[in-house]
């Protein structure tokens, strides 16, 4: 615990951007925001976001009327292999945002809010990325990870404590509609209800 303060405390020395010191002050608005985002490839140290999407949810309201869901233009092109999981080509991006411009209202949206997501960390690698030249630090928002929470909840119920943490998985364990798979926004919505349903639990 000291050592996250302290390490938010040098995030907060570091940052280029004074403009973005909101992003150290107490949230605006309570909750969470879940997001997602889908990619020209798998590898978040070389590999774009090409669509980047967010939801706020604050107690078991998910707000759908407060979400963005933003196409990214990539610096390169989309991985043939991707292709075949999210289905978005490099003709359905071409007039994308700048990656720069999109992080910018990604910051102003999520504010200082922590973040919900499911393999979290691949998607905020990517978002590092572009935010890192931008403000000169990481992300310093608090990082949910929902199935840490759904292993959590389970961990009681499996025998021999063999969880399968796949995201379908989970889906289906919560009772959660299928909206489509690789869509980052019905990604991030399918997050957000499973973790107001886990919650409850």
């Amino acid at each position: 615990m000291m050592f996250a303060a302290l390490y938010r405390a040098w995030q907060k020395r570091q940052l280029k951007d004074p403009s973005y010191q909101f992003l150290f002050e107490p949230p605006i608005r309570a909750g969470v925001v879940s997001i997602d985002c889908e990619t020209t490839g798998l590898n978040p140290k070389k590999d774009d976001i090409i669509t980047l999407a967010a939801i706020r949810i604050i107690g078991n309201d998910i707000l759908t009327s407060e979400s963005m869901h933003l196409t990214l233009r990539p610096n390169q092109p989309i991985n043939g292999a991707a292709i075949t999981i999210h289905r978005l080509r490099n003709c359905d991006v071409a007039h994308g945002l700048e990656p720069m411009e999109a992080i910018k209202q990604f910051l102003a949206f999520i504010g200082s809010s922590p973040l919900l997501g499911y393999y979290l960390e691949f998607d905020v690698a990517l978002i590092n990325r572009i935010v890192k030249p931008l403000l000169g630090i990481n992300l310093p928002n608090q990082q949910i990870e929902l199935s840490a929470i759904y292993h959590d909840a389970v961990i009681g119920l499996i025998p021999q404590h063999h969880i399968d943490l796949r995201f379908e998985t989970i889906r289906k364990k919560l009772d959660i509609p299928d909206l489509g798979a690789h869509d980052a926004f019905a990604d991030a919505l399918m997050v957000a209800i499973a973790y107001i349903k886990l919650n409850k639990s």
